[in-house]
This record gives structure tokens, C-alpha cells and sequence, in this order.
């Protein structure tokens, strides 16, 4: 059964504004099954045919005349020469919504797009399943702790039990094992793990020792949650560390993890410079570090990076479903080690966000907020705490207990 995702509404709005429009996210996440139920009544073809995908290596220029748009271009980056087909037909015809393409391997797709298509295009990043969209909801306002956003929010709130999360934290996002709940875990994600460097990571290095590489991906998983220590990544590994970074920039293209950025400006110069990592798919992490069950995971030592995680995609999820790809998102840590897990940034205002795993949440929990209302130049909005606390109520002033399911 297709579960409905919130990216479909960006999808159109972008097919009215752009000639073509390109749906990027890393495997199995959904974008050709959610581009083909968006157009249904067009030309699909796939690049994953060998002879399709040798015609238009070696017939570009008549590829669209016997594929004719609009068209739905399945795996576009394995044919980078239709790019430039495509700007060719764009600048002569001007409609709008001619080309649909997707691809999980990024590096080729936006080198293509920025040399062929740039202003040409419109661009959404799909992820795996938000928790609005396995429990449908149809709310897909970008998360923001303000009075206006709970109100509209509370309106469409699914009953989200603490097992469920737990289950969910350690299941992941990906929707073929959201549908199948028979579907053995560890198999799923062995596959993926498999297919992903073979098919993907291949292409873009030259990684002779795979099995270094799956390690690698092991040491970043078990970092999730936390600073990011490149050294120590590459020694744990045992490469160099250009190559931990040549490897770390893989990871973050094919949207496998994602780099928050410190808070900073002109004024704060204790802030630190690092930016902390994060997995986005926490199945995927919690399987390359063996935490084989939601109970062991629940009760372990990386239960708050795990749940930190997963808040933190969720949150991401809420953007990049509304097409937003600069995220306005941030993290506060300065050298006396004060630290806010989150900082959104609206119209010139910081929302601080806490990210809690227990179910108890006490007001010295939004203490470092206060730090914001040191800084000059600084304006502060209202925070909270993300915990599994089971309602929404005030903590202190206008700085909210804030549960999963307000995300």
C-alpha cells in the first residue's frame, strides 16, 4: 500500500515554477515510487536498463525524440550527458514540468545540475519516512517551538506510544521495511550496506579495501550524536586522514549522515568550530553497531545519541519535505562546554532546542538557554524540551515540554 509523502506538495509546486525537477535522497527511500504515482500519465524510463541507459550515452541527441518529455528519467546520474540535453530542450521550449528525474548518487546528479541546469531546476531531498507520514499525518509545517505552530499541530497529533518509539528509533525510516513488518532486519540492512558501497560509493572513489570502508562507516555510526573527531575516525579505521575525509564528504552526499553546524557570528568567539554528526537513518546505525534489538538499544549507552538522532532527522525530515535545502539549523557549544542541542533560525530569531530521552523533564533541562540572552545582537525566541514526556505544558516561561509527537 502507498503511504502518501509530504514531498508530493513540493514536488508540484516545484513542476509549476521549473522545466524539470529532480528528487535526490540516498537508497530506497521512495523517490522513484513517489515520483511514479506523481506522474502516472507520462513517459517513464529508467537508466538502470543496460540498453536504455547505452542509448543515451551514445544517442544523446536524438534521445528525447524517441523519449519524448515529459518524462520521468529514472536514475538520471548514470547518464550525465542528458543533462545537457535537457538544458537544450528547456531553453527552447519553456514549459514547465517537461523532465522528472531522481538518483541516490549525488556527487554526478548536482555536477550535472550545476553545470547544465542551474536555474533551470527544482530540487527536493527525500529521506525515508517521518513519523508524520508512517502515522498520516497530513501536517507538513517545518517544525518550530512557537505558540502558532502547537496550536495548528495539536490538531493533527497521532497517538505515538514510548515502545513505538523505541521501535521505530531502531527499525529506521525506510519505507520497504515500514511495509513489511515480516521483513528480517539484519538481512534488509546487510543488503543495503552491500549494495550502497558497491553500487554507489564505488562510482565516486577509488576504494580498493571495501572492508575498511564498511568499518569506517561502523566508527561514524557509533559517533553519531557527537563531535566530529576526524582523526580519531581515521586512526580507529587506520587511514590516512585525507582519506577519512574523502570518505566522511561520501557519506554526507549520499545523505547517510548529516554535519549540523556550530552557531556563529561576528560577536561569539568562544563558540567551538566543529560540527557534530549525525546519522540520518537510525536503523541503519543501530544495525552497523550491532544494537540488535529495541530493548538492548533503549537501555544501552548510546540511547540519547539515538534518540538525539533521530529528533534531529525528523526535524530535518520537516524541511527538506517543504523543499527547504539550506537548512536554518544549528547546535550552540562554547569552550566552558555550555552546549544547546539545537538552534533554529527564523526571521532573525533563535528557537533553542533541548533533546532529552527521559520522560521527566525539570527546568535546569532549559538552563542554557540563558546563555542566548547574553549575546548581544541576539534575539531569542521561545524554546523547549523534545523529550517522551506525554504533553505538551510549560516549563518555564514560554520554553515548552515538547513530545515526540509535536515533531
Amino acid at each position: 500500500m502507498y503511504i502518501k509523502r509530504h514531498a508530493e506538495t513540493t514536488v508540484r509546486e516545484l513542476s509549476r515554477m521549473f522545466g524539470a525537477v529532480l528528487v535526490a535522497g540516498p537508497r530506497q527511500v521512495g523517490k522513484t515510487t513517489m515520483l511514479e504515482q506523481l506522474t502516472s500519465n507520462i513517459n517513464y524510463i529508467t537508466l538502470d536498463d543496460p540498453i536504455i541507459r547505452a542509448s543515451a550515452e551514445e544517442e544523446k541527441g536524438t534521445f528525447f525524440k524517441d523519449n519524448p518529455p515529459p518524462v520521468f528519467v529514472d536514475e538520471i546520474q548514470k547518464a550525465p550527458a542528458l543533462f545537457e540535453q535537457i538544458k537544450m530542450l528547456l531553453d527552447r521550449n519553456r514549459s514547465k514540468g517537461q523532465f522528472y528525474m531522481c538518483g541516490s548518487q549525488q556527487f554526478k546528479m548536482m555536477k550535472g545540475v550545476r553545470e547544465s541546469l542551474a536555474g533551470r531546476i527544482g530540487l527536493v531531498t527525500l529521506l525515508g519516512f517521518s513519523l508524520r507520514e508512517s502515522h498520516g499525518v497530513e501536517y507538513d509545517t517545518p517544525f518550530l517551538p512557537t505558540k502558532a505552530y502547537f496550536t495548528e499541530r495539536r490538531q493533527h497529533l497521532a497517538d505515538i506510544s514510548y515502545d513505538t518509539v523505541w521501535r521505530t528509533i531502531h527499525r529506521g525510516s525506510m519505507p520497504e521495511l515500514n511495509g513489511n513488518p515480516d521483513f528480517d532486519w539484519r538481512m534488509f540492512y546487510g543488503a543495503y550496506v552491500r549494495t550502497y558501497i558497491d553500487r554507489d560509493v564505488r562510482e565516486l572513489s577509488e576504494i580498493g579495501d571495501t572492508v575498511k570502508f564498511t568499518k569506517f562507516m561502523i566508527a561514524v555510526a557509533a559517533s553519531t550524536g557527537q563531535l566530529l573527531n576526524l582523526s580519531s575516525l581515521a586512526r580507529d579505521v587506520g587511514v590516512s586522514q585525507p582519506t577519512a575525509e574523502r570518505w566522511l564528504s561520501i557519506l554526507v552526499a549520499s545523505n547517510i549522515i548529516y554535519l549540523l553546524q556550530p552557531y556563529s557570528n561576528n560577536i561569539i568567539k568562544r563558540a567551538v568550530k566543529t560540527p557534530k554528526l549525525y546519522f540520518l537513518d537510525t536503523g541503519l546505525a543501530a544495525y552497523l553497531t550491532k544494537w540488535n534489538t529495541p530493548d538492548v538499544l533503549k537501555n544501552g549507552a548510546m540511547a540519547g545519541a539515538f534518540f538525539e538522532s533521530f529528533v534531529i532527522s525528523e526535524i530535518i525530515k520537516s524541511y527538506y519535505n517543504k523543499g527547504i535545502l539550506e537548512l536554518p539549523i544549528y547546535f550552540y557549544r562554547d569552550r566552558d562546554m555550555n552546549e544547546i542541542d539545537l538552534l533554529i533560525e527564523e526571521n532573525g530569531t533563535l528557537y533553542p532546542i533541548e533533546i532529552k530521552k527521559h520522560a521527566d523533564p525539570q527546568r535546569k533541562d532549559v538552563d542554557a538557554f540563558s546563555l542566548l540572552d547574553k549575546l548581544p545582537g541576539i534575539k531569542r525566541g521561545p524554546g523547549g524540551v523534545v523529550c517522551l514526556y506525554d504533553r505538551l505544558i510549560t516549563l518555564r516561561k514560554e520554553d515548552m515540554v515538547i513530545p515526540i509527537n509535536y515533531l
